[in-house]
């Protein structure tokens, strides 16, 4: 039997969205909508969705101009508004009227604007290198990195290049570098490795609204169970921020994993240990 399930769906405006589908639809146990990182793709959360689909049911969804879902034909619309609207049409086509969001970087932006805009679809949340406040110097790093397509020949060069740029992802062997750099470049008709999406996303971002205040929607999980997670090393989620949010949500539950940068992978034994912790004290409905 295969790992997941592969589906589609329109988003409001036409466009054809990607997800995975993972575990038994007809699990009681809460299931876990895994948003991933602004260029991010469903593939980053496999090891996550297997770890806990034996139980749950896992969706983890490719944003639009990513992975395999549609790009968009307006640039503009890359932003998080749209990326809600078409989480909360996910949420209707599968059915799922609560859920558990594992949201990393971006994603952990859109589970706090769904504690705004869709507080019931939540029943807890875990943020993954991401809060209220974002550093700068780590963002304009990636903004960098990202604006400019970075081909290359093979999956080797590929895997060098991530070591290169991303020296802190904690991945041990070389099976795991592979499939970071295959959910990150695909193979174009040109037989060289491209980015696995528009890189438009860039222009989106520095051309869109300056960020605005993000306290009141961290704030709106205030009666959401929440668990934030934070590479010691993230110059995204600096412990200043990571401390502040301590002090705002004396419940907030928080793990720090050592010598990791921006993004723990999430199949740290802690990070996982945590997130299954935090699972098993959620109420069942």
């Amino acid at each position: 039997m295969a790992d997941y399930r592969e589906h589609r769906f329109r988003a409001q405006d036409g466009l054809s969205l990607y997800y995975r589908d993972y575990g038994d639809r007809d699990s009681t146990a809460l299931p876990l909508l895994c948003l991933p990182g602004l260029t991010r793709n469903s593939r980053d959360f496999h090891k996550v969705a297997q770890r806990h689909s034996g139980t749950r049911r896992v969706i983890c969804p490719d944003y639009r101009g990513r992975g395999r879902s549609d790009y968009d034909p307006s640039a503009k619309s890359y932003q998080p508004a749209i990326y809600l609207n078409d989480i909360r049409h996910l949420l209707t086509i599968t059915g799922i009227g609560r859920a558990v969001v594992i949201g990393t970087s971006l994603g952990g932006l859109l589970a706090m604007g769904m504690g705004a805009a869709i507080p019931t679809a939540l029943a807890g949340v875990v943020l993954n290198d991401i809060g209220p406040g974002v550093g700068m110097s780590g963002l304009e790093k990636i903004m960098d990195y990202i604006s400019a397509d970075r081909p290359h020949p093979d999956w080797n060069s590929a895997v060098q290049d991530m070591k290169r740029i991303f020296p802190n992802l904690t991945l041990e062997t070389d099976a795991d570098w592979r499939d970071a750099a295959q959910a990150t470049w695909r193979e174009g008709d040109d037989g060289t490795l491209h980015f696995d999406w528009d890189i438009r996303l860039a222009a989106s971002v520095r051309d869109g609204p300056a960020i605005p205040d993000l306290w009141p929607l961290f704030q709106s999980l205030d009666k959401v169970p929440t668990l934030a997670i934070r590479g010691a090393l993230s110059d995204v989620l600096t412990a200043e921020t990571f401390d502040a949010m301590a002090r705002a949500r004396p419940s907030l539950q928080q793990l720090t994993i050592p010598s990791a940068g921006h993004v723990p992978t999430l199949s740290e034994p802690a990070a996982q240990d945590k997130i299954d912790t935090f699972l098993a004290a959620l109420p069942a409905h």
